[in-house]
């Protein structure tokens, strides 16, 4: 979820910086390329704790390792993949904002 509040935010920055290039896709594709890796590095850091648990945590904490697991890849997966075609598409079917 933080992920993609920093994905849009930097879009929104983004958008302020390149609003006179007019070209929304770039722009959108230039923010998420700033934040990839931050974004990354924050996920895998957490994805490595979150495997030591699952794996010297024993059998109660093995369940909700997995499960945090599963969140980590998915939460970042979405925030850098489905976010920000969303609001392309959004854009596309309202593009008043931007123009």
């Amino acid at each position: 979820m933080s992920d993609s509040v920093v994905v849009f935010d930097r879009i929104r920055e983004n958008l302020r910086t390149f609003r006179r290039k007019g070209d929304f896709i770039a722009t959108i594709n230039t923010s998420i390329n700033e934040v990839l890796g931050r974004t990354l590095m924050t996920s895998l850091t957490t994805l490595s704790v979150v495997i030591v648990l699952f794996l010297a945590g024993g059998e109660t904490l093995r369940d909700f390792a997995f499960a945090l697991m599963v969140g980590i890849v998915v939460g970042t997966y979405s925030s850098v993949f489905v976010a920000s075609p969303i609001v392309v598409e959004w854009e596309n079917k309202s593009p008043k904002r931007f123009k």
